[in-house]
């Protein structure tokens, strides 16, 4: 764990705290127990009613603009659906900005928020110090900027707080598992996400701190795919030419590493080579039950995007003391928890 970790709080404890202290823990109990119960269609009149005088969790309705590195990545996917449903359960009318996958994109889309005026906002950076200055001229308006999963500028531009899993562990716990799985010894391959991207950097950092301790793996290959599943199919359809004896593949995030599955198995390959990946979404959860996959971790887009959401609430309505930093952790992926893990997501809550 780093030293921004290990300064940082739990998100459970951050939520806990200062929503109790504003009388909406509560409230906010009973709309996470009513979207399980009702499959998470709560509308916003329902999940407020029974509150003082006043029909919003917040105090008044509230405008907030969120945007994630590319809705073409489930991950960010998920994060949408999530901060939408939540924004509908406590009176934030969210509005998306499409990253795109795409720096230039993403940029334009901060720029176009930027131009509008908005309670608080929400950013996952597709590359570190590509928005600054339009998220800088938020912040000089007094909008409060929730951070999420990656940096956006690796200077302090007065973002309200950090969501963030460790990078570090996850890539390091799935190498290890792949690592342990081959027996300490063979060829592997690490495909990458965007290399101006900290999650993808932190994930890289976690595959060689678990590497420096098997000195009989090789690496044949660490090219970044940009989280694209279809540079990805490329790229693998190219190893397979060229490596005949590829053993495993560790993946950024599962969409790449189900892109990777598919061409080894139209190549006949996919009783040879283990695959493992980082998020822990539906598709690579069913894919660890079926074995097509040995594992995954988790990265909680749910519990990042609603955290982000209620976080900014709070600070848009006056919290001031909300850490600079928030740890968002999630477990390594076995048959035994897949289920499990499944159906927290499905509630928009993992």
């Amino acid at each position: 764990m780093n030293s921004n970790q290990e300064k940082g709080v739990q998100l459970s404890t951050v939520v806990n705290h200062h929503v109790g202290r504003r009388g909406l823990l509560q409230g906010m109990m009973g709309l996470m127990a009513g979207g399980l119960l009702a499959g998470c269609q709560v509308p916003v009149q329902q999940a407020t009613e029974g509150t003082a005088g006043n029909p919003y969790p917040f105090g008044k309705p509230l405008k907030a603009a969120f945007s994630n590195a590319g809705l073409g990545a489930t991950w960010c996917a998920q994060g949408k659906e999530t901060a939408e449903h939540w924004g509908q359960w406590m009176g934030v009318e969210v509005t998306w900005f499409d990253g795109g996958l795409s720096i230039d994109t993403q940029r334009k889309a901060i720029d176009d928020m930027a131009a509008r005026d908005w309670d608080f906002v929400a950013i996952q950076a597709f590359g570190i110090d590509t928005l600054v200055d339009p998220v800088k001229q938020m912040i000089d308006k007094g909008i409060p900027v929730i951070q999420m999963d990656t940096t956006i500028s690796k200077d302090d531009i007065g973002i309200t707080t950090f969501l963030e899993p460790d990078n570090i562990y996850m890539g390091s716990v799935v190498s290890e598992a792949i690592f342990q799985t081959l027996g300490g010894a063979g060829k592997v391959i690490m495909t990458q996400g965007a290399l101006g991207h900290t999650g993808a950097q932190g994930r890289a950092a976690g595959f060689y701190e678990a590497l420096e301790k098997y000195p009989n793996i090789e690496v044949l290959a660490e090219d970044p795919a940009d989280w694209d599943v279809n540079k990805v199919a490329t790229l693998w359809e190219d190893y397979l030419v060229q490596f005949d004896d590829i053993q495993a593949g560790f993946f950024h995030n599962d969409d790449m590493a189900l892109a990777a599955y598919n061409v080894i198995r139209n190549a006949g390959r996919e009783n040879d080579i283990i695959l493992g990946g980082v998020d822990a979404m539906p598709p690579a959860l069913d894919a660890v039950l079926d074995g097509r996959l040995l594992t995954s971790v988790r990265n909680p887009s749910c519990r990042i995007h609603w955290g982000a959401l209620v976080i900014g609430a709070l600070a848009a309505t006056g919290t001031t003391d909300i850490p600079g930093y928030i740890l968002t952790d999630g477990p390594l992926v076995t048959p035994k928890n897949a289920a499990g893990q499944k159906f927290m997501q499905a509630q928009f809550l993992m």
